[in-house]
């Protein structure tokens, strides 16, 4: 169970980084396709969208401080997810469900910091981009937690040892 958790919150910090980059590029595509990307002072003058914008490059570089996300992350999923199995759930939908709160919480909470900085449209357009990362990222994990755990499994498993 303990490297379950480990092994989701690795990948936790490794789709943070790739939703992030994934996202970045869609919204520099999305810029570049409605003109936008000829007022350099739209990501840089405290809008929302230079929020979102400073959210989701946050959001790519995240391996760069993996020795603190990761502990992080392990111990938000140890908290939350990492107990549903021994409370005897054995449905996907909890494991997803908290995966993403506390994913959505993590990002989003860390971003919202960095674009308060620039003014409070900032910091909202931050806090949802954030949140959209890590409630996908969250979500993945919790699923991969679910799939490395097998809580149903563990649980219909009868153990007959006597010492």
């Amino acid at each position: 169970m303990k490297l379950a958790l480990f092994l989701s919150s690795l990948a936790a910090c490794l789709f943070v980084t790739i939703i992030g980059a994934v996202s970045t590029r869609i919204l520099i595509l999305a810029a570049g396709i409605t003109g936008a990307a000829t007022n350099y002072n739209m990501l840089s003058d405290g809008s929302f969208l230079g929020g979102l914008s400073g959210a989701f490059q946050l959001a790519s570089y995240n391996f760069l401080l993996f020795f603190i996300n990761v502990p992080a992350a392990w111990l938000a999923l140890g908290l939350s997810i990492g107990r549903l199995p021994y409370r005897g759930i054995m449905h996907r939908k909890p494991y997803v469900r908290w995966g993403s709160i506390w994913g959505a919480i993590l990002v989003g909470g860390t971003t919202s910091l960095f674009g308060f900085l620039a003014g409070f449209v900032s910091g909202t357009g931050a806090l949802l981009g954030g949140a959209f990362i890590g409630a996908l990222a969250g979500a993945l994990c919790g699923l991969l937690f679910y799939a490395i755990v097998k809580p149903a499994n563990q649980l219909a498993e009868v153990d007959v040892g006597v010492f």
